[in-house]
């Protein structure tokens, strides 16, 4: 079956800069040193993070030398600005920047929070859209989220970098974007997945293109903490499929949440689908060793069981064949809603699986009189008898 992929766009608009909030020199000593570091420390994410490590010492220290080393040295990637989709590998969005020194919102997000995760503090990516001047941007946008002394801060590290003005990019340190309380960010950027907020009463896509961003405590209460340690728990796909049930809850309000829900349940699709492939194929690997199993022993039979082996050995063989062809059918069984073909595929095998259990069991059986016999009878059970007692 080919797969649709849908392809979502990330980019950064021109925007205002304003009075920043804090500062330099409340930052001075950090970022001089974080924007000391060699040359040679920029080709991973590793590196970066293990001088991060060795010259700061707390979670706030480490995200600001973070912060800074990123806004200071990546430049926002006019030319591509238009690239990127869901399906680029995470692993290419963090070196791409590493290696060209620029980038978009989804390579500033990234390098940030996996440097941030290589040192140490627990991140993510955060994907939605913003607003400025009144005005809902027509093209996702992408940030990063840390976990600083038991609180969850936000950070923009493209719009902290500079901004856009007549199709070119100006170099400009923004603090307004390090650090952001959710309650501040919430203003500007709205997440697909409200649990991105980290807001205890989150606010809607239809509210936020309103402009009402005051808590409204009147709506039912979000443990948004409790609800990302769940999160965390979870495997890939019960991830995505909670988190797609949030997108959906959270209002359908423009083609950029549409189809982000879409890609969910396309990777959530693909996921299942993989999930499916991947039982049917284990299963497939433990029919066929079960019959090898059984082939062996049929062999080893056929030689009247040489060389000697202990009759806990033997059983043994006959043991581990039937327990494959069980895991196997087991296997099958956890498969749910497959499709046409590979349906069909189940049946057959479990067919397959059927006829060798049968004659498993009666080798089990003939096993079973044989162990039953006294040396001279086990010998007798390996040849065939004509009624006049001559064996064949």
């Amino acid at each position: 079956m080919k797969l649709i992929k849908l392809t979502l766009l990330f980019a950064v608009t021109a925007q205002i800069i304003f009075a920043q909030k804090v500062t330099m020199n409340e930052f001075s000593k950090i970022d001089k040193k974080a924007l000391q570091l060699p040359d040679s420390f920029t080709k991973t994410s590793e590196l970066i993070a293990s001088y991060i490590k060795s010259n700061f010492a707390t979670d706030k220290e480490k995200t600001r030398a973070i912060f800074i080393w990123v806004v200071s040295n990546i430049k926002y990637d006019i030319e591509n600005m238009f690239a990127t989709n869901f399906y680029e590998k995470k692993e290419y969005k963090i070196t791409k920047p590493l290696r060209t020194k620029k980038g978009i919102c989804e390579n500033y997000a990234s390098l940030f929070t996996d440097i941030s995760i290589k040192s140490g503090i627990k991140s993510f990516v955060i994907e939605g859209y913003t607003k400025q001047n009144g005005f809902t941007d027509y093209i996702p946008h992408a940030w990063s989220a840390a976990f600083i002394d038991s609180t969850w801060f936000l950070f923009d590290p493209t719009w902290g970098s500079g901004y856009v003005n007549g199709g070119k990019f100006f170099k400009k340190i923004n603090n307004d974007y390090y650090k952001v309380n959710p309650t501040t960010l919430i203003k500007s950027h709205i997440p697909f997945d409200y649990l991105w907020q980290f807001l205890y009463y989150p606010m809607t896509n239809q509210e936020f293109y309103e402009g009402k961003t005051q808590q409204n405590k009147t709506k039912p209460y979000f443990n948004f903490k409790d609800t990302i340690k769940v999160y965390e728990k979870l495997d890939h796909i019960d991830q995505l499929i909670s988190s797609a049930y949030r997108v959906e809850k959270n209002g359908l309000k423009n083609s950029m949440v549409f189809d982000r829900l879409q890609h969910l349940k396309l990777e959530i699709e693909n996921d299942r689908q993989t999930k499916i492939i991947n039982l049917f194929n284990s299963a497939v690997v433990d029919y066929n060793e079960g019959i090898n199993g059984l082939n062996n022993f049929i062999n080893f039979r056929n030689n009247h069981f040489m060389p000697m082996k202990t009759d806990p050995e033997i059983k043994n063989i006959l043991d581990f064949t039937n327990n494959k062809l069980k895991e196997a059918k087991l296997k099958l069984e956890q498969i749910i809603n497959p499709d046409a073909n590979i349906t069909n595929m189940i049946r057959q095998l479990t067919k397959s699986i059927n006829d060798a259990s049968m004659q498993i069991k009666e080798q089990q059986d003939w096993l079973k009189q044989y162990f039953s016999k006294s040396k001279s009878g086990r010998k007798s059970m390996f040849y065939k008898v004509t009624w006049f007692g001559i064996p064949l």
